[in-house]
This record gives C-alpha cells, sequence and structure tokens, in this order.
C-alpha cells in the first residue's frame, strides 16, 4: 500500500512568521524581533516573498541531510517551512522545467555564511540532478573547485575563520535533461594586500599555513621551506593557529580536491612552488648604501633567501638582483635607469609578491574552467552563482572597501529593479491592475561612483594618469571641486557638509551617503591601489624565469612584446568587471538569500539585536518588504487555496465539484470578506492585507479544531462499537468453547468410570478363572506325582536283583558324566578373550582332567590363531610377516629392537612426489620405492656425519643429496653381501658390498638411521626376493669396513655424550672408528 503524502504549508507550526511579507504590524522592531524569535528556535531561514534571509547559526544543526534534500525535493515553494533547499529546488525546477537561465545572489558581509550558503545550493542541485558516471564526474569536479578556491582565497579575519577574499561567480552549465554538462567561474577582486600585510587577530591566506602545517618533510624540503611560522614575514603569528580548524587535514582535501578537478602532478607542484617563493619573498630585506654621485640605493642583506627563490623559480639571481634595486623606464627611443632606495625596494619586493599571488589566483581559476567547462557543443542552461563579498564598514575603510561597497550598490540596484520587474510582470500576467511602488532609487549613487566624467572611480584614474605629482591629497582636492555640490558626497570642503568646513571629517577622508549609510573612506593609499603599478624590471625578470608557470604568468615580461601604453588601473578593471557581471544578471531570473551575521562573537544562541539591525538596513531588507506588501501581500493558486481553506464553508466542504475559482469565489462571499481585501488573478487569488490572511489562519485552526472533535466523536464511537461487537464475538466462541469442554470432561468422567467398573469384573472373572485352573493343575500334579510312586515301587520290586549288581558302575558313570557337563557349562563362561597374545586359561577343577584340560587350550589357541588370521587383509599380512621377519633377525640380539616393536613400519618418511625440490629425483627413479628416509652417512676421513635421502627399490640401494635430490650412489641390490650393526641402542649399520663391483670402487657405507630395524628387515626381504639368496646381517660390537683400499675397525664403546642420547662417531686412526653409545 503507498504511503500517502502529508500536504503542509509554511503557515502550519509557524514560530513567529515564516514569511516577513505576512508580519502584522511592519516596523523595524517587529521585523528583528521576528528574526530572533525564529533564531532562537534554530529556524535561521526566512523569507520575504522569494527572498530567503539566512542568519548564521554558528553551529551545525541537523536540517541539511539526504532526507531533507528528498523533503524539499519537487515541492513548492511555500509548501515546507522557509529552507535554502526550497529556493535551489524553485530555481533548478523553474531552469530545467521552464527553460529559465537563474542565478542565485548570495550577499551579506564577511562572517554571515555566504560561503556556506553557496556550498548547499551546489550540494542540493548536485543531489537533485541526475545520476551516471559521466555526470557523477562533473558533480564531483564542481563541488572539489571550492576546497581549492577556498584554500588559496580565504582567510582567518577578526568577523570570519573562513572569510572569502574575493568574489566569486559560478555559471553552472546543464543540457535539456538538467544533467549537468560543467561550469564557469569568475573572479572579483583578490585582495592581495592581504599576502603583504594583516590586520591584528587575523591571518593570511590558509594556503600558506596549510603548506607548512601539512606538507611532508620531503615536500618542505623541495620547497626550501620550514615548518617553523615564525621563520616567515608574511605571516602573522599572533593567529597562527586557529581554534577547530587543521591546517593539515585541510592541505591534503586540498591536494585530493585538485587531483580531482584535473591538476597534473607537476601542475600541482608548479603552483606550491609559486606559493613558497611569495613566502620567501618577504623574508628579503633591504639595507641602504650610498654611492659616488650621492644618491641613495638599496642592497640586499641577506642573500641566501634570494638564492632559494631564484632555485625555486629558476631566475638568473643576478637578474632579479638588479630588478629589486634598479627601475628602468622607457620613453619611446629612450631607456632611463634609477637606482631605489630602501622603501622603494620594499614597495617593489611586496608588489612583486601581491601581482605573483594574484596572478596565480586567475590562474588557478582558468585552470579549474579549463577542467569543469562544458564539453559538448549543445545548447546549454545555467545557473549562476554568485557569493561576493557585502557592504562593508569599518573603522579604516580604504580603497578595497570603495570598491565593494560600489559592486553592492550596483546589486541592490538590480535587486530592486528586477524585484520590481517580478511584481510587474506578475501582476499583468495574473491580470490585476498594477499601481507604481515609491521606492529609494539608488542609481544617483552609482552615477557618482561610476559616472565616465564626473565620477569618482574616472577623476581616480585621470589623477593617476595626470603628469606632474600626484598623491592622494591631489585626488582629494579635485574631488571637492568636481563633487561638492553632490547631496551624497562630504568632506570637510564640500558643500554639503554641515558648515562650511566640516569639522566631523578628518582632513583625508571623504564620505558617501550609501543606500546602507554613511561610509567615510580615508583616500590613503588610493592612488596606489588603483595604479596597482608592478615595476617592469621585475616584470621582464619574471618572464625570464625557467618555470613555465611563472613565465606564463607575466606575459608583459617579454621584450618582444613591450608595450609603452599604461596597463588599465584596477578601479577601471573592476568596474568593467561589475558591468559584465550585471548585464550577465539580467539575462537570468534572480533568486536572492540574504546572509545575516547574529553576533561578533561567532557564538551560538546569541542574537546581537543593534548589528543584525545595522545588516539589515544595509540589505534593505525592510525596504523589500515594503515593496512586496505595497500591492498584495500574499498570493496563492486557487487549487491550494481552496485545499486549505474549503472547510471553512458548508458548499465547499467536503469536496468542490467545479471549477476551483469558482470554489473560492464562494468560500470568499460566504465568510463575507470585503472586495477591496483580495483580487481574482488568472491563476492565483491575491489578498491586500495580511490581516486577511491571519483571519483566515484563525478560522481555519478553530474550523480544524471542530473537525477535529467530530472526527474524535465519531472515531470513538466507531473504536467502541468496534469494541463491543468483538467482546460479544468473543463471548459467543467462549461460551461455545466451554460448553464443549464441559460436555468432554462429563464425558471422560463418564468413560473413567465404566473403564474401572469394567477392570473390577473382568478382574474378579480372571481371579475365578485363575483359581479353578490352579485346582486342576494341583490335581493333574497330584495324580501324577502318586502315578510315579506307584510306577516307582512296581519297578524297583521287579528290577531289585538287577540294580544291586551293577549299581557301583551305573552310580560311577552317572557321577562322572555330571561332573564333565559341570566342567563343560563352567569353561563357557571362562572362556578368555580371542586375542592370540592373551595367555590367560581358566584352573583345571579335577586332577584326572589335566590332559583334556590342556588339549581344550591347545585347540582354543589354535581357533583364535585362525579366526584371527582370517581377519587379516594382504597389506596388513605383509606388515606382520614383515614384523616377524624382525622378531627372527633381531630379538635378543640387538637392544634397539623392543623399542621398533610398537613402532609401525611405514617405509616412506619423506614425500617425494608431493615435494617439488625432490622433482628431479622423482624423474630419475623408475621403480617403486619401498623406503625413503634422511640417514647420516659416516664421512670415512673423520667420522662427521652427512644428511643424505636413503631409497630401496625392488632393484637398487639409492643416496641422494638432501637439499638439491641429485643422487650420489647407486648400489643395485646383487653388489650388497651384508649389513654389520652392533647389538647396542644405536642406528648405526654398515652396508658391505661385493669385492670387485662397480659400486665397490669408494668401499662400504657406514650409515646412521632413527628406523634401523624397519630399514634393516626391507632390505632383507628385498634382497630375499630379488636374489633368492639370503642377507647376511651380522650384529657384533666390532666389525670391519672397507674404506677405498683400508680395512678400519668400527668398534661401538659405552660413554657419556655431551649433546645428549645421540651416539658420536670419530676416526681414531687409520684402522680405527670408535662410536660411542649413551
Amino acid at each position: 500500500m503507498e504511503k500517502m503524502e502529508v500536504k503542509t504549508s509554511l503557515l502550519d507550526d509557524m514560530i513567529g512568521v515564516g514569511d516577513m511579507v505576512l508580519l502584522e504590524p511592519l516596523s523595524e522592531e517587529s521585523f528583528l524581533r521576528n528574526l530572533q524569535k525564529r533564531f532562537d528556535h534554530n529556524e535561521i531561514y526566512t523569507y520575504i516573498g522569494s527572498v530567503v534571509i539566512s542568519v548564521n547559526p554558528y553551529q551545525p544543526l541537523p536540517i541539511y541531510s539526504p532526507e531533507k534534500v528528498e523533503e524539499y525535493r519537487n515541492r513548492n515553494f511555500y509548501e515546507l517551512s522557509p529552507h535554502i533547499f526550497a529556493l535551489a529546488d524553485e530555481a533548478y525546477r523553474s531552469l530545467r522545467d521552464q527553460d529559465k537561465d537563474q542565478c542565485i545572489l548570495i550577499t551579506g558581509e564577511s562572517g554571515a555564511g555566504k560561503t556556506e550558503a553557496s556550498k548547499l545550493v551546489m550540494s542540493y542541485v548536485a543531489a537533485v540532478c541526475g545520476k551516471g558516471a559521466e555526470v557523477n564526474q562533473v558533480k564531483e569536479q564542481l563541488l572539489q573547485s571550492n576546497p581549492v578556491l577556498e584554500a588559496f582565497g580565504n582567510a582567518k579575519t577578526v568577523r570570519n575563520d573562513n572569510s572569502s577574499r574575493f568574489g566569486k561567480y559560478m555559471d553552472i552549465e546543464f543540457d535539456f535533461k538538467g544533467d549537468p554538462l560543467g561550469g564557469v567561474i569568475s573572479n572579483y577582486l583578490l585582495e592581495k594586500s592581504r599576502v603583504v600585510k594583516q590586520p591584528r587577530g587575523e591571518r593570511n591566506f590558509h594556503i600558506f599555513y596549510q603548506i607548512l602545517s601539512g606538507g611532508s618533510e620531503d615536500m618542505l624540503q623541495k620547497l626550501k621551506l620550514e615548518r617553523d611560522f615564525s621563520r616567515y614575514n608574511y605571516l602573522s603569528l599572533d593567529s597562527a593557529k586557529v581554534n577547530g580548524v587543521d591546517d593539515a587535514v585541510n592541505f591534503r582535501t586540498v591536494r585530493n580536491a585538485m587531483q580531482i578537478v584535473g591538476f597534473m602532478d607537476h601542475e600541482t607542484q608548479s603552483v606550491f612552488e609559486v606559493v613558497a617563493a611569495v613566502l620567501k619573498l618577504g623574508n628579503i630585506e633591504f639595507k641602504p648604501e650610498s654611492r659616488v654621485n650621492g644618491l641613495d640605493e638599496s642592497k640586499i642583506k641577506d642573500k641566501n633567501e634570494l638564492k632559494e627563490i631564484c632555485e625555486l623559480t629558476g631566475i638568473d639571481q643576478s637578474v632579479l638582483e638588479r630588478a629589486f634595486s634598479f627601475r628602468t623606464v622607457e620613453a619611446k627611443q629612450e631607456k632611463v635607469s634609477t637606482t631605489l632606495n630602501v622603501a622603494q625596494a620594499y614597495y617593489a619586493r611586496d608588489a612583486l609578491a601581491k601581482n605573483l599571488y594574484s596572478r596565480l589566483f586567475s590562474w588557478l581559476v582558468t585552470r579549474i574552467n579549463e577542467s569543469i567547462k562544458a564539453q559538448s557543443k549543445v545548447r546549454k542552461k545555467v545557473m549562476g552563482v554568485l557569493d561576493i563579498y557585502g557592504f562593508e564598514i569599518f573603522e579604516d575603510n580604504s580603497f578595497e572597501q570603495f570598491i565593494i561597497n560600489y559592486c553592492n550598490e550596483k546589486l541592490q540596484q538590480i535587486f530592486i529593479e528586477l524585484t520590481l520587474k517580478e511584481e510587474q510582470e506578475e501582476y499583468i500576467r495574473e491580470g490585476i491592475e498594477w499601481t507604481h511602488i515609491e521606492y529609494f532609487n539608488n542609481a544617483i549613487i552609482c552615477d557618482l561612483i561610476e559616472n565616465h566624467q564626473n565620477g569618482i572611480l574616472a577623476m581616480l584614474d585621470e589623477e593617476c594618469l595626470r603628469p606632474g605629482v600626484v598623491t592622494d591629497d591631489t585626488f582629494l582636492e579635485k574631488l571637492n571641486q568636481v563633487c561638492a555640490t553632490h547631496q551624497h558626497f562630504e568632506s570637510r570642503m564640500s558643500k554639503c557638509s554641515r558648515f562650511l568646513n566640516d569639522t566631523s571629517l578628518p582632513h583625508s577622508c571623504f564620505r558617501i551617503q550609501h543606500y546602507a549609510g554613511k561610509v567615510m573612506y580615508q583616500v590613503e593609499g588610493f592612488v596606489d591601489k588603483n595604479n596597482d603599478l608592478l615595476y617592469r624590471d621585475l616584470s621582464q625578470a619574471m618572464w625570464k624565469a625557467n618555470h613555465p608557470l611563472i613565465k606564463s604568468l607575466f606575459p608583459e615580461g617579454n621584450p618582444a612584446k613591450i608595450n609603452l601604453k599604461r596597463p588599465p588601473t584596477a578601479g577601471s578593471q573592476f568596474k568593467s568587471s561589475v558591468a559584465t557581471l550585471m548585464r550577465n544578471l539580467q539575462t537570468k531570473n534572480p533568486n536572492y538569500i540574504r546572509c545575516i551575521k547574529p553576533n561578533d562573537k561567532k557564538a551560538a544562541h546569541v542574537f546581537n539585536e543593534a548589528l543584525v539591525c545595522h545588516q539589515a538596513r544595509y540589505l534593505g531588507l525592510l525596504e523589500n518588504v515594503r515593496v512586496r506588501r505595497a500591492g498584495y501581500a500574499f498570493r496563492q493558486p486557487y487549487v491550494p487555496c481552496l485545499e486549505r481553506y474549503k472547510m471553512l464553508c458548508k458548499q465547499t466542504w467536503p469536496c468542490w465539484r467545479g471549477p476551483a475559482r469558482a470554489g473560492v469565489e464562494v468560500l470568499f462571499n460566504d465568510l463575507e470578506i470585503p472586495e477591496e481585501e483580495y483580487s481574482f488573478g488568472r491563476s492565483k487569488i491575491f489578498i491586500r492585507n495580511p490581516r486577511t490572511l491571519f483571519k483566515l489562519e484563525d478560522l481555519r485552526k478553530r474550523r480544524l479544531e471542530d473537525l477535529a472533535a467530530l472526527i474524535q466523536k465519531i472515531y470513538r464511537g466507531w473504536k467502541c462499537r468496534t469494541q463491543f461487537l468483538l467482546m460479544k464475538k468473543s463471548q459467543v466462541v467462549i461460551a461455545a468453547w466451554f460448553r464443549r469442554y464441559a460436555q468432554q470432561k462429563k464425558y471422560q468422567q463418564t468413560k473413567s468410570s465404566a473403564v474401572v467398573v469394567q477392570s473390577y469384573i473382568r478382574g474378579w472373572k480372571a481371579r475365578k478363572l485363575l483359581r479353578e485352573l490352579k485346582h486342576q493343575k494341583r490335581c493333574r500334579e497330584a495324580v501324577t506325582t502318586i502315578a510315579a510312586y506307584w510306577h516307582g515301587v512296581q519297578v524297583r520290586r521287579e528290577y531289585r536283583k538287577f540294580f544291586r549288581a551293577n549299581a557301583g558302575r551305573k552310580i560311577y558313570e552317572f557321577v562322572l558324566q555330571k561332573i564333565m557337563q559341570k566342567y563343560f557349562l563352567e569353561m563357557k563362561n571362562k572362556m578368555p578373550s580371542l586375542s592370540p597374545i592373551d595367555k590367560n586359561w581358566p584352573a583345571r577343577p579335577y586332577l584326572f582332567l589335566d590332559s583334556t584340560h590342556k588339549e581344550l587350550r591347545r585347540i582354543f589357541h589354535l581357533w583364535r590363531c585362525k579366526k584371527y588370521r582370517d581377519g587379516f587383509t594382504n597389506q596388513k599380512k605383509a606388515v606382520y610377516e614383515e614384523k616377524l621377519e624382525a622378531s627372527e633377525l633381531f630379538k635378543d640380539k640387538k637392544a634397539l629392537y623392543p623399542a621398533s616393536v610398537g613402532q609401525p613400519f611405514q617405509g616412506a618418511y619423506l614425500e617425494i612426489s608431493k615435494n617439488p625440490r625432490y622433482k628431479k629425483l622423482k624423474d630419475a627413479m623408475e621403480e617403486k620405492v619401498i623406503i625413503a628416509e634422511v640417514v647420516n652417512k659416516i664421512n670415512r676421513a673423520n667420522g662427521k656425519c652427512t644428511a643424505r635421502i636413503f631409497l630401496l627399490t625392488k632393484n637398487h640401494v639409492l643416496l641422494a643429496d638432501q637439499k638439491s635430490g641429485h643422487i650420489k650412489s647407486e648400489l643395485p641390490l646383487e653388489d650388497v653381501t651384508k649389513v654389520s650393526m652392533s647389538s647396542q641402542n644405536d642406528g648405526f649399520f654398515a652396508v658391505h658390498l661385493k669385492e670387485g663391483s662397480g659400486a665397490a670402487g669408494k668401499g662400504d657405507f657406514l650409515l646412521r638411521s632413527d628406523h634401523l630395524i624397519e630399514m634393516a628387515t626391507k632390505l632383507y626381504r628385498t634382497t630375499l626376493s630379488q636374489t633368492n639368496q639370503k642377507l647376511n646381517i651380522e650384529i657384533s660390537d666390532e666389525f670391519l669396513v672397507q674404506f677405498r683400499q683400508d680395512k678400519v675397525c668400527v668398534k661401538f664403546v659405552q660413554g657419556t655424550q655431551k649433546n645428549g642420547n645421540i651416539p658420536t662417531c670419530k676416526r681414531k686412526n687409520n684402522r680405527l672408528l670408535e662410536v660411542a653409545v649413551p
């Protein structure tokens, strides 16, 4: 049975108000109070129409599981409680089903959770789109690009431990089925000044700390780095370690991600070499030195760091050293070389480090794009995800904050325009009259910054290009001249300040009234940061590097491509990038995620109302709510509206048969809702005031309570009736079973009583019959006894004379017969076992039975031996024959014999056929092996032992090497004349050979075996069967053996052994070999 789908809504079990458009009354206080109430209950997401507000919880929440993904998959945006998955699903389904390109804009200040929000969007899209090996590979590459970019573009700040220090826009490309094909990443304004200097309490980019913490010793040695952070001037030490962050583990994650994305090993190594070079650049220090002409120049203090950098990058040390000390200016055909003082040298060093890292980051983005770009050329659908820095207001705001806030002004402008456009399009689509909505248009602020003639960026570029002395103060003076009358610009000398001289502003500052509030910028550094100059000498030095990656990062250093034209400024480049981004966003359907940081402590369950209020203001959240509520606050399709509120009208409850719109009209008329409070669109009902919606919800809640009570009443009645019927049915069954049981019990009692009566009657009859039979038997016995006595008397009278004459002989025969009968019966019960070796036999009872007793014993022994022999198999018979042969040969002659009686003769003690080491030995033998054992061959010269394999076949005795299996000696059986051994408990024996035979060249063999009795017996029997001659076996404690031309006496003596109970053999002289036996 299929599981019933539960219909839910945004309005069900709502904590606070899930959609701020429905907030009543709407004010800044109620807005913040609603956010805090939901935040306290871990409801971190809230809607403003289709915009998602995300409050960073600073703790993991169980709301991103695979089950949650399935819960929000293919559901209406307002069907479930607010969640980032709902927005991601709405964007993905619009792209897949309606063929609309989408973009998701994620904004907020540092630490608000923008990066995590972008990861969640990408992970949700990856989870719900198609499957397959190729698709999964694309998804994995898209997801794994994040760890790489975070390592090189994120850093720890006072507000965020993983703050993105660059803007990222990723276009994910899909095919017509909605499966991902690839992606394209664009990066904006990397904060490269962080490479050389970090504010107090902050860190440099993650990758520097990850390499030093997670790199192996071999890797650090190749990169010429040390693990100690304090060795590098570019790394701040007060925040080198971050709580809860393991840089070593993250480094392994980055390396794995680079491999998945598609970086080759040599590319990864090249990237790390560039990072190491940037890190070591900070250790180069300069000292002043005066020249002859009186000019100051700089020299490098310690050239070891410079040497290591040149080894890493493949640059000639003299070239790089000169680039740090001199600057060459080219103008048409002229070249002017000037020396750099210490301050200029440090500037050149830091500019090189910043440019090198910035260009490396841009190269990484380009390289990732090459890996993740779509391979097919089919038409693609695009979903863009924009993760960009939010509005920044610090104590000291400089050029970076000015550029970032300009970008946020543009995003706010397009947000308002697209939101109004979306509202207007929906009203027109539904046939609702459109009314003009008043809102603050920040185009005047954007124009103040980006105007081609009088804009701040244009004047900054003009000031940078102007000949003569250019400083930040001259730039501020120009701003005071051009923008003095602008209502959103203030400085000490502007006409919009409170007085002619505004003393609330420092001399080197100006203030802009942004949409999010007033921001004061310090002009110090504006000109230098906008110029972003890198001396041409350094560019050319980098281009001369033998390092392919570094050379490709500085194409302008190629002397063949010298361009005297000034490169574009940082401000103009960023302005162009923002314009391209805006054009890209305007071609797509926007989806917004507004991220808010609840506190500056990065602590869970802490809600700083002032901080959140500040963010809500500069994100324009209240203005967004007012824009959405300017027309109709709530809209809903007719079908879900009727489904939700149909119980409020008798005509629509429980089921409406007509069109959904007609049902909604009947419902609203029946509820007497004023007509000015709602309008009917083509597919939706539009409700103007949130109070009307909450009134409907209250009525629905009360009606649901009434319906719940009715359902409970009906259910309880049904349950009671069902219980009664069940009990009634059970009672009938129980009664039937009880009556059956009672009748069965009564029948069993009656049956038992009848059986008892029957048994008593049958017993009485049986006893009566028994008495009669016993009486008859006694009568017959009495008659028989009387007759017997009478016949006896008659016989005795008749044969009295005959009995008296032969009585003695008859009595003797009778007694003898009884004694013999008793003897044989007793013998039957006292017979011993059938084992031939059992010597037990019953004692004779009478002396006259002695000969009979012995004969019976002999016959019984022969009989049981025959029975025992009949049970022998041929194999067992052969074994016993060998044992019998051994007994005849060695019993009472060899002290070793008794120990061998109980041991079976196995023969094959070596598995030659199964051991691959003896394959050659097996192949060399053609006859069946009778015995195979390892023996010790006694050396003829010194008496030492050598292990040999002893093999006995039908015709030969073989001796082979134990390790190699090579046959050393082959003796025909007909050449074996005698076997000699001692009478003691040792395993030595001599094999005597026939004189003059081919095998007797080296003389007789003296061997020692652990199975001497078995070996000698089998040799004896085999020789007898093959030659029909008995082999002479000599048992003596002294015997002669023939060693080559000498006869040597082998003598066995008793002695104490150092090595235990093993006999030892020792050559005493040329004529004596002594064997010591324990």
